[in-house]
């Protein structure tokens, strides 16, 4: 296999080191794609193909329109002060609960999770807010960070999300069909989040003492009453996220379409609470067109390093490693998610995405699960499967993008390795939700299945 496919694994073990070296995916990808076609002694006109690809799934992709519009709706919200609203309100609720701020955070993940779906600027936002507050209560370091990086990975799986629109390009299924089959999925974690946080304050006490014990300082301004606030603060992005999914899941609008919606509702949301003027609109339109721009732009260097690791017998290289194990259905669906878990280690999501599923696609299509697994339900659950694990690639070290803005924000005053213990209780329970799903995947199709 070595000579055979000596250049395809040159090629891996080039992106690797590269990747290591800190060079811009992008850039790496696309140029190791064209570095290889010439050693590989591919023909030029093969890698006309390579723009068509680009220009035909990606240029030409009316769908991916939405990636822009989804992260322009999540970052305008950003500025509304939405979640700070709601977070003072949740913590209100659940003050005279033992954790009750850890699950206000959590809680506050899961909202802006189907409001926004940009993982950085979740947990930018979430740290920011709830940080001081919950060290200032007392709560454990390692609760009170891994809280919020996981609760602010939770926009990555629960619709609208970025990673399901490009999956759904990538696999040629239906968007609106894994949305609707990631909701449950994303809702458990976020479940399973807040069973832990009550559970962990109550054998624990000194992890998370009440806001009466942590000495925090009651707020002299009077308050609304709890219920009129908390529909005040949860009416916006409820009614924000009914518009999109609502008009997805119904089949009234595409996701581009819904996307465009959720937009112009997060302006409007923005205007009325007083917080949009030409200074947000500039720097919510600067960073929507960097963060579309890098998507963009590593979809682009995945494509061509794709298309030539393809031609250079790559995918049948992995194909045949993966087929040779002699494993049944389930025990390849396992070794290709321990497979993803690793690489997400040292990958990022875009990359996995773009490189690797393409890769594997061959593979599960090929498996027999019998009952209800089958055709585009197959797909659509090992879309989800896929969706959970890379949850996990943005908690996991060295390249866990949530642990670097944690780091961030909190400008060295705690060390790395403790938010890497953070993280640990939370990406357990992410692999979990990702067992669950596995073992009963009426959790994923059910949803999908009502038609």
């Amino acid at each position: 296999m070595l000579d055979e496919y000596g250049l395809a694994i040159a090629m891996v073990v080039a992106l690797l080191v590269g990747i290591f070296s800190g060079y811009p995916v992008a850039f790496l990808l696309g140029g190791l794609g064209i570095v290889f076609a010439f050693i590989g002694d591919i023909p030029l006109p093969f890698l006309g193909t390579v723009g068509s690809r680009i220009f035909g799934g990606v240029i030409e992709n009316w769908l991916l329109i939405a990636i822009p519009l989804f992260v322009f709706m999540g970052l305008m919200l950003e500025r509304s002060g939405v979640a700070k609203n709601l977070l003072l309100t949740l913590q209100r609720l659940f003050g005279n609960v033992r954790g009750g701020l850890a699950v206000s955070v959590a809680l506050l993940g899961v909202v802006m999770a189907a409001s926004t779906g940009i993982i950085g600027a979740s947990v930018v936002m979430l740290g920011l807010l709830a940080l001081p507050v919950m060290l200032k209560q007392g709560y454990k370091a390692e609760m009170a960070y891994g809280v919020v990086a996981a609760s602010g990975t939770l926009g990555i799986l629960i619709p609208p999300s970025i990673m399901l629109v490009l999956m759904g390009s990538i696999m040629q299924i239906s968007v609106g069909d894994l949305f609707k089959a990631a909701l449950i999925p994303g809702l458990m974690l976020g479940a399973l989040y807040t069973l832990y946080l009550l559970l962990a304050a109550r054998l624990r006490p000194d992890w998370a003492p009440l806001a009466s014990e942590g000495g925090a300082a009651e707020e002299a301004e009077a308050q609304a009453p709890l219920a009129l606030a908390l529909l005040r603060d949860l009416l916006g992005p409820v009614v924000l996220i009914t518009a999109v999914l609502g008009s997805i899941m119904a089949g009234i609008a595409t996701p581009t379409e819904a996307a465009a919606i959720g937009a112009a509702g997060a302006m409007l949301l923005a205007l009325f609470l007083k917080q949009l003027n030409v200074q947000a609109l500039r720097e919510v339109c600067r960073s929507t067109s960097k963060t579309s721009a890098m998507i963009l732009f590593v979809v682009i260097g995945a494509t061509c390093f794709s298309v030539v690791f393809k031609r250079l017998g790559g995918a049948d290289m992995i194909e045949e490693m993966i087929t040779g194990t002699g494993l049944g259905p389930y025990g390849l669906l396992l070794l290709l998610m321990g497979l993803i878990f690793l690489l997400g280690f040292f990958l990022e999501w875009i990359e996995i995405s773009f490189v690797i599923l393409p890769l594997l696609l061959p593979v599960v299509n090929g498996l027999d699960f019998g009952g209800q697994l089958y055709g585009e339900a197959v797909l659509v659950w090992f879309a989800i499967l896929v969706a959970i694990n890379l949850q996990t690639s943005f908690l996991t070290p060295p390249f866990g993008y949530a642990l670097f803005y944690l780091k961030g924000i909190t400008r060295g005053s705690v060390s790395i390795g403790t938010i890497y213990k953070s993280i640990i209780p939370f990406v357990l329970l992410q692999l979990t939700g990702l067992i669950l799903c596995i073992l009963f995947p009426s959790i994923v199709l059910w949803l999908p299945g009502l038609g």
